[in-house]
């Protein structure tokens, strides 16, 4: 389970180390967790974590986009940089089938039946994959399934 202190700890070795892009990217992110724990007025854990991670994960993805378009070839390098120091945070992601069957068990369990119901499904399936997959790919996916039922 990932901790707020073991991300801390990590800075510390970061800097240590003088590995200036993860002490960069590990300051980043506790600014952001420190921050949304303000906001909720609570020490956040485990999947709300996973869940800041992840957005900044898909953030940097962004940022590489971007640069692309524009030739900024060097910021795409060091952004790919920081996305694999956080990305080494996360559970290693689902497969194909992995995930479909999850969706499948999911829908079952929830008894939906049509496109009607996916926010009941999208409600009960996102803690099951927390951080192991994209809720736009599982959002697709539920929707998918959902209109063939």
């Amino acid at each position: 389970m990932l901790t707020k202190e073991q991300i801390e700890n990590d800075l510390k070795d970061a800097m240590r180390a003088g590995d200036d892009v993860r002490k960069r990217t590990l300051r980043m992110v506790l600014s952001t967790i420190k921050l949304a724990e303000v906001d909720r007025q609570e020490e956040l854990e485990g999947g709300a974590l996973l869940g800041i991670i992840q957005k900044e994960v898909k953030s940097r993805q962004e940022t590489i986009e971007e640069a692309q378009q524009i030739g900024r070839d060097s910021l795409v390098e060091s952004t790919q940089a920081e996305i694999e120091i956080l990305e080494a945070y996360l559970p290693e992601a689902l497969d194909e089938q992995e995930l479909d069957n999850i969706v499948s068990e999911t829908i079952s369990e929830t008894g939906a039946s049509g496109p009607q119901d996916m926010g009941r499904v999208m409600k009960a399936i996102m803690p099951k994959v927390q951080g192991r997959a994209d809720g736009k790919t599982v959002s697709t996916l539920v929707q998918r399934k959902l209109s063939a039922s």
